[in-house]
């Protein structure tokens, strides 16, 4: 027995030290990219980039699904968006409610024949609709039966006749310069290296005043569960893709927000309709199709300014249900690109990127139930150095603590959004409290999606996602 203490004791240390290095390295490679975005766009105007003499055209895709309460808001606020090459492409997934005639009525639609090649497989089209108000000569709705987000993604694609398609929940804020951003890297190509898409900053959007889809003033969440979700969006966005970005290792674009390359997304069969984690199998497919048949330089981008603003869910069951469907994603994603892990095949990619997303983002809540269940064993027999675990647990915790301090200290200090003292002293105390109460809830969450994707078979389920219509302020 104590050969096998011996091992779970090592296996346990060895985890953890790895662990830390990381987080380490991932604060350096982010400092790093964020000194070097900042020095190289601090004096640029993007407004100069509508005067690019080769501007790539862009769709906005972007799928709703009962959106009635705020779909006229939403469009609006997509149209809004500086430009000069944009269509926006709604895409109606078989909504039950009135969204489909309160658009028609609205935006003076009328149903054309419009070309739809369908060379990505969708569900059935049931009519297309453009403006006769030349206002919004842009902008083309569709009409279709229920598939789910990633088929009306692929329904979008089909009908795009742009170079470039952004990705987007129909319900985000989106900052009026934010394609101009995010545009950028592809018009920076250099040499044979391809750029195959592009991510940006989400934030959270709750609480914040909202005027004509507009976001008019930054507040943070009055809800207690969305104080967590800012932090942990200020972690998973200015650290760490960031720091994926630095080595070109990124693996995900969150679904919320995200412009891809359509002929390379059309070369993979674009999103899989199989799967709830459409947005990062997309991503893992593209660079494996680079890296693969096309063996070219590429490079998945990414651009650290607060771009779009989304509402995180703010009672537990959403939240529940949000973070399970991540970890099925995840997994299924995982396993159907197994053969990447540690595959110098695939460069840093399967050496690095999907090795680190296997060990330490889908395995580590599994690793760190196990490691809580020994500790409790060993306390019980009682064969634990209390002194030694009393250092070790004021380590961690003053490591995390410190880790989200650098988070929020570069939020603060270079993009600004939130303002005041009094914003700081309340991050800092959700930071203190995060680990004995939000962390542990998503562990739980993590373990719920291995469980239903394993023992209950589910796969695909999204449940319940209740979202509230923005107003001006958020409804407490």
């Amino acid at each position: 027995m104590s050969v096998f203490y011996d091992i779970l004791n090592g296996f346990f240390l060895v985890y953890s030290s790895l662990l830390f290095i990381i987080y380490i390295a991932i604060g350096i490679l982010s400092s790093a990219e964020l000194s070097f975005y900042m020095k190289r766009n601090k004096h640029f105007r993007f407004n100069t980039v509508k005067e690019h003499k080769i501007l790539p055209s862009i769709s906005i895709i972007a799928p709703a699904y009962n959106e009635e309460a705020s779909i006229i808001e939403n469009i609006r606020s997509l149209l809004s968006l500086e430009y000069p090459k944009l269509e926006v492409i709604v895409v109606n997934d078989g909504s039950t409610d009135n969204s489909l005639k309160k658009v028609i009525d609205y935006y003076n639609l009328v149903k054309v024949s419009y070309a739809n090649t369908e060379i990505l497989r969708t569900e059935q089209v049931r009519g297309i609709y453009t403006s006769t108000n030349v206002a919004y000569g842009n902008l083309i709705y569709v009409d279709k039966v229920n598939g789910g987000k990633a088929d009306a993604l692929n329904a979008g694609i089909n009908i795009s006749r742009s170079d470039l398609f952004l990705a987007i929940d129909v319900d985000s804020i989106v900052e009026h310069d934010a394609v101009l951003r995010m545009v950028k890297p592809f018009l920076e190509e250099q040499g044979n290296q391809k750029v195959i898409a592009a991510g940006g900053v989400v934030r959270v959007a709750n609480s914040c005043e909202i005027e004509d889809g507009r976001i008019k003033t930054v507040n943070y969440p009055d809800n207690f569960w969305a104080k967590f979700q800012v932090l942990e969006y200020f972690r998973a966005f200015t650290l760490g893709r960031m720091a994926w970005s630095r080595i070109n290792g990124l693996l995900i674009i969150s679904g919320a927000f995200g412009l891809f390359d359509k002929q390379v997304a059309l070369a993979v069969h674009g999103y899989d309709r199989t799967t709830v984690g459409e947005d990062f199998e997309l991503v893992v497919r593209m660079r494996k199709y680079m890296h693969t048949v096309v063996k070219q330089k590429y490079k998945v981008a990414f651009i650290p300014d607060p771009l779009c603003w989304t509402e995180v869910p703010s009672k537990l069951k959403t939240l529940q249900n949000q973070r399970s469907r991540w970890t099925r994603g995840s997994i299924d994603t995982v396993l159907k690109h197994r053969k990447m892990f540690f595959n110098p095949k695939y460069g840093k990619l399967g050496l690095i990127s999907f090795p680190y997303w296997v060990i330490f983002e889908w395995l580590a809540p599994i690793i760190e139930i196990v490691g809580i269940t020994y500790f409790i064993i060993m306390a019980f027999l009682g064969n634990i150095n209390y002194s030694i675990f009393l250092v070790l647990g004021i380590f961690v915790f003053s490591f995390s603590l410190f880790f989200s301090s650098f988070a929020v200290f570069y939020e603060t200090y270079i993009f600004s959004r939130y303002k005041g003292y009094k914003f700081l002293y309340r991050v800092i105390l959700i930071a203190l409290s995060e680990i004995i109460i939000y962390h542990p809830l998503n562990i739980y969450f993590a373990l719920l999606g291995n469980y239903k994707f394993f023992i209950k078979g589910d796969k695909k389920g999204w449940g319940q996602m209740t979202r509230t219509a923005f107003d001006k302020t958020e409804k407490k």
